[in-house]
C-alpha cells in the first residue's frame, strides 16, 4: 500500500505546461479539481514581450534593475508552506530543457546565470494560510555588459505537506510533495546566431548502464529547439560499425551542455580505438561532428564491471552472499553446541562436588 501511495503521490507532481515550441513552462493550470490546494501566477510587467504567455518573457537592458511579483494562491480550507527557488535553465541528459532542477556544472560559455542574476526576497519557506494569498518577489540585477542574447532560468515553486500519510508503526513515512515552476526568459539586444560545438567524448556511466558520452554544447545564447540528432560510431581498426543511434526532439538551453548518453545496454564495452560520426540538425541549422576517441582496457573493465548490466557480477555477488550467511550461521552454531557443552560440563563438576 505504502509503496502504491508513492506512485500515485509522484503522478501528481505537476510541472507546468509546454509553451510556445521554446519549451518554457508555465504553471498557472491549477484547479480545485485537481487536489493540489494552490496554484501560482505571475504578475507580468510592461516589459513583458508576448502578452499572451503566462511566463516571464521579457525584453531588458544592459545594467536594468526589475522587481518581479508571483502571487501564490492557497485555494485549500487550511494552511499551507511553500517552499520557492530560481534555478538557471540548462540541457538534461534526456535531451530536454530542465527549469525545475538545478543543476552544479554549467558549460563555460555560460556568462549570467539566472539564479545569480534574479533573487528571492525575504523569507524562501512561506506559510499560507487556508483561502488567502501571498506575493513573493524577486529583484532582477542585468550586469552592465554588452552581453546580446536569452538568459534562462524557473521560479520553482513546492508545497511541502508536514502531514504524513502512513500511521502504521515501523512503516515508511511518505510526505507529499507538489510543485510548479514559471519560466523565466530575458531577451539583451540582438538574440545570435545558433552555435554548436562537440566537446569531450569517452566512456563511462548513465544510471548505471555503460555508455559512451558525447558532450553537445550549445555556446550561444539562444536557445536551440527540434533538434534531430543521428551518430554513428565506428571502430577505426576494423571499420565495423559499432553503434547507430539516432535521436529527435532535442531542445537545448542557452549557452548549456547535452552530455547525451549512448548506451550499450546489450552488449559491453571493448576497448579500442573508435571514430564518432554525428549529423545534429533543425529546420534552420546542420552541423556534423568527426571526433576519433580511445576507450582503454581499463576503462572497459571498470565500465562493465561496475554496470548493473553485468549479471554475472550479480550472480558471483550473490552466491558470495549467500556464502557468508552460511558462514556465520555455522558459527552461530558451532557456538551455541559450545554453550551449551560448556554449561553441560559446570553442572556435571558442580554435583561432583556436592
Amino acid at each position: 500500500m505504502q509503496v502504491l501511495k508513492k506512485i500515485q503521490l509522484g503522478l501528481l507532481l505537476l510541472f507546468g505546461v509546454f509553451i510556445g515550441g521554446l519549451g518554457l513552462e508555465s504553471a498557472y493550470a491549477a484547479s480545485t479539481e485537481n487536489n493540489i490546494g494552490y496554484n501560482v501566477s505571475a504578475e507580468l510587467p510592461k516589459n513583458q514581450i508576448n502578452k499572451q504567455n503566462s511566463f516571464f518573457d521579457l525584453k531588458m537592458k544592459s545594467g536594468q534593475t526589475e522587481t518581479l511579483k508571483v502571487r501564490v494562491n492557497n485555494i485549500s480550507n487550511q494552511d499551507i508552506t511553500i517552499k520557492t527557488a530560481i534555478h538557471t535553465a540548462w540541457t538534461n541528459s534526456v535531451g530536454h530543457i530542465d527549469y525545475i532542477n538545478p543543476t552544479k556544472s554549467f558549460d563555460p560559455s555560460l556568462r549570467y546565470k539566472m539564479s545569480d542574476i534574479s533573487r528571492i526576497q525575504g523569507k524562501k519557506t512561506l506559510t499560507i494560510p487556508a483561502g488567502k494569498s501571498r506575493v513573493v518577489s524577486a529583484v532582477v540585477k542585468v550586469p552592465k555588459s554588452s552581453f546580446n542574447g536569452v538568459i534562462l532560468g524557473g521560479w520553482y515553486f513546492k508545497k511541502v505537506d508536514n502531514k504524513v500519510t502512513g500511521n502504521v508503526k515501523g512503516a515508511t513515512n511518505i510526505r507529499s510533495e507538489y510543485s510548479y515552476v514559471i519560466g523565466m526568459k530575458y531577451t539583451l539586444g540582438k538574440v545570435p546566431v545558433a552555435a554548436m560545438s562537440l566537446g569531450r567524448v569517452a566512456a563511462g556511466l548513465s544510471n548505471g548502464h555503460q555508455a559512451v558520452f558525447a558532450n553537445l554544447r550549445n555556446t550561444s545564447a539562444v536557445i536551440i529547439p527540434n533538434l534531430k540528432m543521428d551518430t554513428t560510431i565506428t571502430n577505426r581498426d576494423n571499420n565495423q560499425t559499432v553503434k547507430h543511434l539516432k535521436q529527435s526532439n532535442v531542445q537545448t538551453a542557452p549557452n548549456s551542455v547535452y552530455k547525451y548518453p549512448m548506451l550499450f545496454e546489450n552488449t559491453t564495452l571493448k576497448a579500442g580505438n573508435y571514430h564518432l560520426h554525428m549529423v545534429v540538425k533543425n529546420t534552420d541549422r546542420t552541423w556534423v561532428f568527426d571526433r576519433n576517441f580511445t576507450i582503454t582496457k581499463a576503462q572497459a573493465n571498470k565500465y562493465n564491471h561496475e554496470s548493473v548490466d553485468n549479471q554475472g557480477m550479480n550472480i558471483w555477488l550473490l552466491i558470495a552472499l549467500g556464502a557468508l550467511a552460511m558462514l556465520i550461521l555455522i558459527l552461530l552454531i558451532l557456538l551455541i553446541i559450545y554453550l551449551i557443552r560448556r554449561r553441560r560440563r559446570n553442572d556435571e563438576d558442580e554435583d561432583e562436588t556436592k
